[in-house]
């Protein structure tokens, strides 16, 4: 009865579509509604009249709805309070007093999206999902946790930072640093990119908030106290201060109400200001050494760019056209600064901060490079400064200018699964700062203005006169690579340690020792979470989702899947060149291969004429390396090409024709930019390890497990990390030359080739003719009958891995051969990893050890069981809790019927994701999986128990009763001196 009448009560409420100006609901008057026709919704502002608090509602009919809450909370310090304060506010609150109700929920709750952030000026915490209960017990967990907080002191030492001994049982054993944001900022100040680009803003903004850290200086970070957290909340964390969005087709009524009734209590305050306005300097060099970008020879490590101060972010249409100008200047290879930088080889690439900076009150354009010699810092300045002066004399070619303004109205038109949180994401910082958000939803209007300032003449010219040519306000900043500089920073932290420790008497000591026994024991107690909300199984959907698909042939012998739908005008293509085991010595070039494609140019044209037709008539053209694992078999893999585009349906043939162009005309002999290609992927690849190295650790983990793990360790890593930095330090690229023609000659082939179109009912036969016509010109060679499904000559084993590299911190993987997907032990393990991870491996990994994230994942088309540790303080140890963990759940644990639930939850919030019209369909396309195979896995998820996932464990996971494959990797500080049997994989 009671859920009647609340049925009732919410229909009578008015919806979002029908609500005016000036009306009041829930303590919140309407102030403004506007409809944007070309992104299909309306766009509602609220605010409280009590309290002053801003809400934006986009109303829209998407099931995939978005909120979020977030604050105002700009920095006079680099102590990192927001950050810290991000991820203490969600170690339990009020309503909700459990430890860690935000990681718990995860597994409570099917949401699409959960997280928080901090950014320079303000905080958020977003999540999405597609089940209404969902949403609103998300949103009072959210709600309860950013407005009343626990905030506890034991929970500030575990997420912040805190002193404790390296062997808690030994008083006698030394001092460090531990603490979850403290490691994760020190992981993100040894990458040279993240730092450089740090580094820079500071020095741009003297006097201002700008000039700290707001995620926090690991040289900072240990001087935030607890009570400086507390008021730091008391002051910034108020409705007065905060910013409420949600997005979607879920009733408005409800959700005003519940936060009608946390924020009441709250009188309305002034929020205090920071400095943001910088004072102009006029020009200024800084000079500053950092880490090594790569290993080997520092000679051309150095990191040079130029900032200059643009314009007041609160101006929407010129930050739209300061937007436009940066990338008109600086993106791709048809851009003035490319040809200057990148084309003269002066560099391996742009430095990490180049581009137009929106997210400051005076936004910033700054143009580097990375990969350079000491020398030639006075070149790039020139070559910068000559671009600017050419740019101011003849502008940007209109093809190109209309391109760009097509990229970004097809991007609008474009159907993704996440729009609601990625326009959130568009707004926010002008939102904070005072912007009026629905003005950036305006897009339209800002290209068509664009297009008439343009067509008047001399606009981004006269750009280059406000900002550039004779800057007020202009920053050249170098560092320089200094290969100790880690060690340094080991030996800075050593020494504030000692200086923390020499202000501490014994009783002081003796009180820290106590306070991390307490935190130690609060990690290990069980908890009563009742309190928490959860879906249970019944708000599962028994039946999974199906996409109606046609099959047909086209060119006589290439199989075609259709997928016709309501695509907003746009049609999408998709194909696969399978090669399987023909000439294996190939593969490692294939990633090489696919970046080629789009940037070398072709025979008869070079690649910034083509790059600017693709960009006039195409979302982008993508090519990458393909490899998946046969169903049933882990020694069966199809390995080849995948690429696709997409267009509005008037440009389908041009598409197509672009597609074919590259395809088979592209110019290999191009050596001049296959060598800047070449430099810059090695360096990007090196960086990417600093910044993903859990996953490069399971990659190389898993890659004597099965055929398909040890590809993707050829194509995507460690070893094409050091593949391409072995080609990039190639005197002659004359074998590589070779290699890549062979590559096209061998890969593209239409006897060994499937297809994919989505596309309206209206546009099927235009892409039908279209491409019957692409493929009869399309490359056509006899295939080997007997080439096989590969990997039969596989044989699995078991290895320890040690790629030691100059990071300040590390990452760990192992990874155990399985079973392949159709096996009935497949749904079992992927059950399994969703239960450690929150149950066992969250609470050891990041709570007790400090890491910034760990856990273990089960991949069903690849066949392999995997864990994996990330920014980790000690990897080492993390490898050991790994194993206790399968002994833990065979032996120690019982697992309940709430933690059974929670995991089934946790694998169908992944299997329910929703996905962008152009995926829909395209897992039978690249697997194989028929929509009827993921029905039958579904109903065996809901059917596997408590025991099933105990016998699973023991009988792939225990080494003592299992003889199955298992190897480990570590990637991270050569202070780890690991030694023994242990495999040292070097990049030189």
């Amino acid at each position: 009865l009671a859920h009647k009448v609340a049925a009732t009560a919410a229909s009578s409420e008015p919806s979002a579509s029908s609500l005016v100006n000036g009306q009041e609901l829930h303590g919140f008057v309407v102030e403004d509604i506007q409809t944007v026709s070309e992104l299909k919704l309306k766009a509602i502002r609220l605010r409280h009249q009590k309290t002053g608090a801003e809400w934006l509602h986009i109303d829209r009919d998407d099931t995939n709805n978005v909120f979020s809450v977030g604050f105002n909370t700009s920095v006079s310090d680099s102590t990192g309070v927001p950050h810290i304060l991000e991820h203490t506010t969600l170690c339990g609150s009020s309503k909700y007093p459990v430890r860690d109700p935000f990681f718990k929920m995860l597994n409570r709750s099917m949401s699409t999206f959960m997280n928080a952030w901090t950014a320079h000026d303000y905080t958020q915490y977003p999540f999405s999902t597609q089940n209404v209960k969902d949403y609103e017990n998300l949103q009072n967990v959210y709600l309860d946790a950013v407005f009343r907080p626990s905030l506890r002191e034991v929970d500030f030492r575990q997420e912040g930072w805190r002193l404790e001994r390296s062997d808690p049982a030994d008083s006698a054993s030394s001092w460090q640093f531990k603490g979850v944001v403290y490691n994760e900022m020190k992981g993100a100040f040894s990458d040279a990119g993240s730092l450089f680009a740090t580094r820079a803003q500071q020095q741009m903004f003297p006097g201002t908030t700008y000039q700290h850290e707001s995620g926090g200086d690991p040289a900072f970070i240990p001087d935030l106290t607890h009570a400086q957290l507390v008021e730091f909340h008391r002051t910034h964390y108020h409705p007065s201060n905060a910013r409420v969005y949600s997005y979607g087709n879920f009733p408005l009524a409800p959700q005003l109400e519940r936060v009608g009734e946390v924020i009441s209590a709250y009188e309305r305050i002034t929020p205090a200001e920071v400095p943001m306005d910088v004072k102009p300097f006029g020009e200024k060099l800084v000079t500053e050494f950092g880490p090594v970008e790569s290993v080997g020879s520092v000679d051309k490590q150095t990191k040079f760019s130029i900032s200059y101060l643009t314009n007041d972010l609160r101006s929407v249409y010129e930050t739209f056209s300061m937007s436009m100008f940066s990338n008109l200047l600086l993106n791709g290879t048809s851009a003035p600064m490319h040809k200057a930088l990148i084309d003269s080889h002066i560099g391996s690439d742009y430095s990490s901060n180049t581009g137009y900076s929106p997210y400051t009150r005076q936004t910033t354009l700054s143009v580097g490079l990375q990969g350079i010699a000491d020398k030639d810092i006075s070149l790039v300045e020139q070559r910068v400064a000559e671009t600017f002066a050419k740019v101011r004399e003849e502008g940007f070619e209109r093809k190109r200018i209309d391109a760009a303004l097509a990229t970004v109205e097809l991007a609008y038109k474009h159907k993704t699964s996440n729009f609601g949180l990625n326009l959130m994401k568009s707004l926010s910082t002008g939102w904070f700062h005072g912007v009026n958000p629905v003005d950036y939803l305006k897009v339209s209007e800002n290209v068509a203005r664009l297009r008439a300032d343009v067509a008047s003449g001399g606009f981004f010219e006269g750009f280059v006169d406000r900002y550039f040519a004779n800057s007020g306000h202009k920053l050249k900043y170098v560092m320089l690579a200094d290969p100790k500089y880690n060690q340094g920073l080991d030996q800075r932290e050593h020494e504030l340690i000692q200086t923390k420790l020499n202000t501490l008497t014994r009783a002081d000591l003796t009180t820290i020792d106590e306070k991390n026994k307490v935190l130690a024991e609060e990690q290990m107690k069980k908890e009563d979470l009742s309190s928490l909300p959860t879906l249970t199984l019944a708000d599962v959907d028994a039946a999974a989702s199906r996409y109606a698909l046609d099959m047909g042939v086209a060119g006589e012998c290439v199989p075609v899947q259709w997928r016709t739908t309501s695509t907003n005008g746009i049609s999408y293509f998709r194909a696969i060149n399978d090669v399987r085991d023909k000439h294996p010595e190939l593969r490692p070039y294939l990633p090489l291969f696919c970046e080629a494609l789009t940037y070398l140019g072709t025979k008869s044209r070079d690649m910034p004429e083509i790059e600017t037709e693709i960009r006039l008539y195409t979302g982008g053209v993508s090519f990458s390396p393909f490899v998946t694992t046969d169903l049933a078999h882990l020694g069966h893999i199809e390995a080849g090409i995948s690429y696709g585009s997409h267009c509005l349906d008037q440009h389908i043939e041009p598409m197509f024709k672009l597609v074919l162009e590259l395809v088979r005309e592209t110019n290999f002999d191009n050596t001049d930019r296959l060598r800047a290609l070449l430099n810059s992927l090695s360096s990007n690849m090196f960086n990417d390890v600093a910044n993903s190295g859990h996953a490069y650790a399971r990659r190389l983990a898993s890659s004597t497990l099965t055929p398909e793990m040890q590809t993707l360790e050829v194509l995507n890593g460690i070893s094409q990390v050091k593949f391409i930095s072995d080609l990039a330090r190639l005197s002659d690229l004359t074998p590589v030359v070779e290699k890549l023609k062979l590559v096209q000659n061998v890969v593209f082939n239409k006897l060994a080739m499937r297809t994919a179109i989505t596309t309206n009912a209206g546009s099927a036969d235009d892409n039908q003719v279209a491409l019957k016509r692409f493929l009869e010109s399309y490359p056509e060679k006899d295939t080997d009958a007997n080439a096989g499904a590969g990997g039969d000559k596989f044989a699995a084993s078991s290895s320890r891995f040690f790629c030691p590299l100059p990071f300040a911190t590390n990452y760990a993987g192992k990874a155990i051969r399985a079973v392949p997907y159709n096996h009935p032990d497949s749904v079992k393990l992927q059950l399994l990893a969703k239960f450690l991870t929150p149950n066992y491996l969250h609470r050891e990994i990041r709570e007790r050890n400090g890491a910034y994230g760990g856990g273990a994942g089960y991949s069903p088309l690849q066949g392999v069981f995997s864990f994996f540790s990330y920014r980790d303080p000690s990897p080492l140890e993390t490898i050991e809790t790994f194993a206790r963990s399968i002994k833990w759940v065979t032996e120690e644990h019982d697992i309940s019927e709430r933690e059974m639930t929670e995991a089934k939850l946790s694998v169908f919030g992944d299997l329910d994701s929703p996905l962008s019209v152009s995926e829909e369909g395209m897992t039978y396309f690249t697997t194989g999986i028929t929509d009827d195979m993921r029905q039958e896995r579904r109903d065996q998820f809901f059917e596997v128990t408590a025991n099933d996932l105990k016998d699973v464990a023991a009988k792939y996971l225990l080494p003592e009763a299992s003889s199955r494959p298992t190897s480990v990797a570590v990637i991270g500080e050569e202070s780890l001196a690991i030694s023994g049997d242990w495999k040292h994989v070097r990049l030189q």
